[in-house]
């Protein structure tokens, strides 16, 4: 792929082309669907009730916010980053949001989305411009945003009626498809036309595959990184505007809580390397899946929660695995 300097930009890491290569990009790319199928067949045959409808729309509806974030964190990782703060942003979006509906719906969404792409937009510029390491800024966002959404309320819950508002979480076309289906199928869409075919999101997939050669090739690393953790931080504030419709109440000490595992926990299950470089979007969603069906299934099995930890701890270091790097 070339840039618009007319430099070329590789991308792609290259290694020798063996057997048990071969193998592991097969796992890669093919390896969170085989996971996905083999739980869902499980649960069928061992977890009651699972195959309903009921149960499938609460998976959709459950597993929206996730997959949102989770796009926003694949496009970080995939440049060779990482944000923690996801959970914080969702939180300040969803408070800042529920406390603007007086002045509007329009308003209170646009509100919330304006201040999470802020937050997004700054740990960008501290990154890119300071050069700390990303890791730190989104830890210190990831602390600070969640006392900032608790101040904002006095950490108590702030409930509502707005049925305009609701909607964003609680309607159902044809009272079946939720919602949430329709806006997971626009982002995904969005994303994936984004990294696939624009050259954007070639200089994202660039710049984590080695940042120094991607300054050399002509890309403007600092007006890129920016873009990259505020459409993060916009994901995730829509993530949390959705989730304090469909629950109708906005609680800072809640929403978005420990989220960014699940996220980061999606992206390396896809496929998505968790050193930088191509991103596999559909993997990415797949994987979201895969962290909440686990979740659903323990709690519909009467398992303590704790064993669902557990679980999703083991397929993240088998993903990990699969992705290590072969000496030569």
């Amino acid at each position: 792929m070339s840039s618009q300097t007319g430099v070329e930009i590789n991308y792609t890491k290259t290694r020798p082309k063996t057997v048990n290569h071969e193998f592991d990009e097969m796992a890669r790319k093919y390896g969170a669907y085989a996971v996905l199928v083999l739980i869902l067949a499980l649960n069928c045959v061992f977890t009651p009730n699972f195959a309903k409808v009921t149960t499938i729309n609460n998976i959709l509806v459950q597993v929206a916010t996730i997959m949102l974030v989770s796009l926003g964190m694949t496009i970080v990782i995939s440049s060779g980053g990482i944000d923690i703060s996801v959970g914080s942003i969702m939180a300040i979006s969803a408070i800042i949001s529920a406390k603007l509906l007086p002045y509007g719906v329009t308003t209170a969404v646009f509100g919330g989305l304006a201040i999470a792409s802020f937050f997004g937009m700054l740990i960008g510029f501290l990154i890119i411009h300071y050069k700390i390491q990303p890791i730190i800024v989104t830890l210190t966002f990831m602390i600070a945003g969640r006392g900032i959404a608790q101040v904002i309320n006095n950490a108590q819950l702030l409930n509502f009626i707005e049925p305009k508002f609701s909607y964003l979480g609680l309607h159902r076309f044809g009272n079946v498809l939720p919602i949430q289906v329709v806006i997971i199928a626009v982002a995904v869409a969005v994303i994936s036309f984004i990294v696939k075919r624009m050259t954007f999101g070639q200089y994202i997939q660039s710049m984590g595959d080695n940042l120094k050669a991607s300054r050399l090739a002509g890309i403007n690393t600092f007006a890129t990184t920016l873009i990259i953790y505020t459409l993060s931080s916009f994901l995730a504030g829509f993530a949390g505007i959705i989730e304090t419709a469909r629950l109708s109440a906005a609680d800072a000490n809640a929403i978005g809580r420990l989220i960014e595992l699940d996220a980061i926990a999606a992206v390396a299950v896809g496929g998505t390397c968790m050193t930088g470089g191509r991103a596999r979007i559909m993997g990415t969603m797949a994987g979201a899946l895969i962290m909440q069906i686990i979740t659903v299934s323990v709690n519909m099995n009467n398992i303590p929660y704790s064993y669902s930890l557990v679980v999703k701890s083991i397929i993240i270091i088998l993903a990990l695995y699969v992705q290590r790097e072969r000496s030569k």
